[in-house]
């Protein structure tokens, strides 16, 4: 009978599976929401209540607050077109903008197939945050302040609006971001910004962004 004494305990050591190879680092999860306190108003929605408001009230006559346009949210969109061919750049976007807006970021995916880009129905191609409220505010003054005088040689942004009151800016480079460690980068992402206001008159939306500080470049003194 076998000696049962000179069996390995379960739970012993075992050779790792694939032997002694280094395993591949996972890659870094998309962040989490950022955190408010409950009851806190951000400076630029103070702003907004205290000083703009009443200034669109005299520029354009309105006879009640309810008519006073406001800001309703800012989309934030990535487009990764080289995730077709290597999808670790889409979890690096995703990540990286998750920290420039401080909310998570969700994947976008092609509608069709594309042959001659190598693209199928379904295939992430791009990353996309919806700011509302608080998260909304935080990341315009985060933009005006620090990000866009960030940019090389920036004379300002053009007044070219949608026709219905929105307003949408393209950043060339996503390090314009104090967020972005220059130095881990991967790769360089451009981002369209849409800015969804609460008029369809692009004049109205013009005066409400100006005033929240959005250097245009002809800004009538």
């Amino acid at each position: 009978m076998a000696n049962t004494k000179d069996k390995a305990p379960k739970g012993g050591d075992k050779a790792p599976k694939g032997g002694d190879k280094a395993q591949a680092p996972k890659a870094a999860k998309p962040q989490g929401d950022q955190v408010l306190a409950k009851g806190y108003v951000p400076a630029l929605k103070k702003k907004y209540q205290e000083e703009i408001m009443p200034k669109l009230i005299k520029e354009f006559g309105y006879t009640s607050p309810m008519q006073v346009p406001k800001l309703v949210k800012i989309t934030v969109n990535q487009g990764v077109g080289s995730a077709t061919g290597d999808k670790k750049l889409i979890e690096v976007a995703q990540n990286e903008l998750s920290v420039i807006t401080g909310q998570k970021a969700v994947q976008t995916v092609s509608k069709k197939d594309i042959s001659n880009f190598k693209l199928r129905r379904g295939m992430p191609i791009g990353v996309k945050v919806t700011l509302r409220a608080a998260k909304m505010y935080e990341f315009l003054d985060r933009l005006i302040s620090i990000a866009l005088p960030r940019i090389r040689d920036f004379k300002g942004i053009a007044e070219k609006f949608d026709g219905h009151g929105n307003y949408t800016l393209g950043i060339k480079e996503q390090i314009i971001f104090p967020e972005i460690d220059i130095d881990k980068i991967t790769k360089i992402f451009g981002m369209e910004m849409t800015f969804v206001t609460s008029t369809d008159k692009d004049e109205e939306a013009f005066a409400l962004l100006r005033e929240f500080g959005l250097p245009f470049r002809n800004i009538k003194k």
